[in-house]
């Protein structure tokens, strides 16, 4: 830890797993202090919880308000990532700390990765690509999927950025579109339902890109699942939590829905051994924006965001629950 330091100096907390070209982003100007859980933060003199004017916050680790409330000259939270159901942004408004994320940078990302990961459920290309392994084709044919793009409807369980950006790929694929929010979407032309339940009853698809967090926690439930029926796909590329996995499980093995592709889940890294045994499950360890440039950019998003504060500007992602004013 750097001691003696000048009171023009900005301490800023890194708190995440590593992240290089977060770490190497800031000058001089800045003495940094890293942490990667919240084990580590108690290690962290207690003079400088008290100098930390922002937190740079590199993963899904827990920013509530009993860790924010430890750091009183604390000015700015910059995470990375879109979500941020890890962070208390209503305890962060109401003390006047501004949080930012990173939107857009990964939309498209995420995004070609819904889509991937419908189209590789569906066909079955991951079994596939395992029957060719196994020079099972040297023998027999592989047999016809059951699943399709061609004959199905997607709803859509949310219509942010990112649902905006695969409904433009389902759009393109000519598969049709609905999704169910808790309000209808600026500037979307798709069929909106109000209610997830008659949504599912009207698709055999959904993918689900809605924020984690309590509103959402297994909003995707048995009850949905029976709507959705046994042609059913269920995409996941937002938060495990939002669906209930011991429910998806279940369904799976009854023949309840077909299949799920799923990007994310309760409690990763560890997945059920039961979703790792199936066949009818295409599983990802939460790859949706992780591509070498998109990372790229989000990890400069979250430099960019604490520099322009500190250069007394307005940071560029600012969340909807801590508005900057007067910049």
């Amino acid at each position: 830890m750097a001691s003696g330091i000048s009171s023009d100096k900005i301490d800023l907390l890194i708190y995440g797993p590593s992240k290089p070209l977060i770490e190497q982003g800031f000058s001089d100007q800045y003495v940094l202090h890293k942490f990667e859980t919240l084990a580590d933060l108690e290690r962290l003199p207690a003079d400088i919880f008290g100098r930390v004017r922002a937190i740079a916050v590199t993963g899904l680790v827990p920013m509530n308000a009993s860790v924010q409330s430890r750091f009183p000259k604390l000015e700015i939270i910059s995470s990375f990532g879109v979500g941020y159901d890890h962070i208390d942004a209503k305890h962060a408004g109401e003390h006047g700390v501004i949080v930012t994320n990173t939107p857009d940078v990964l939309t498209e990302e995420v995004a070609d990765t819904a889509l991937g990961l419908l189209i590789a459920t569906a066909r079955e290309f991951i079994k596939a690509d395992r029957y060719v392994r196994s020079g099972l084709w040297l023998t027999q044919p592989y047999p016809l999927t059951v699943g399709s793009l061609r004959d199905r409807k997607v709803g859509m369980v949310g219509m942010g950025r990112i649902g905006q950006a695969i409904a433009r790929r389902l759009d393109a694929s000519l598969v049709p579109v609905v999704y169910h929010s808790r309000k209808p979407a600026d500037g979307v032309t798709h069929q909106h339902y109000p209610n997830l339940i008659e949504m599912a009853k009207a698709v055999d698809t959904l993918i689900v890109i809605t924020p984690g967090g309590a509103s959402t926690a297994n909003l995707v439930n048995a009850e949905v699942m029976s709507a959705l029926g046994p042609r059913g796909i269920i995409v996941n590329v937002a938060r495990g939590s939002v669906i209930d996995e011991p429910a998806l499980i279940a369904a799976l093995k009854s023949g309840t829905i077909l299949a799920a592709g799923l990007d994310v889940f309760a409690q990763e890294p560890k997945v059920p051994d039961e979703l790792r045994a199936m066949q009818n499950v295409v599983l990802l360890p939460h790859v949706g924006s992780a591509s070498v440039v998109t990372r790229n950019a989000m990890d400069q998003l979250v430099v960019d965001n604490l520099k322009l504060w500190f250069a007394g500007k307005a940071p560029l992602t600012p969340l909807p629950e801590t508005p900057v004013k007067g910049r």
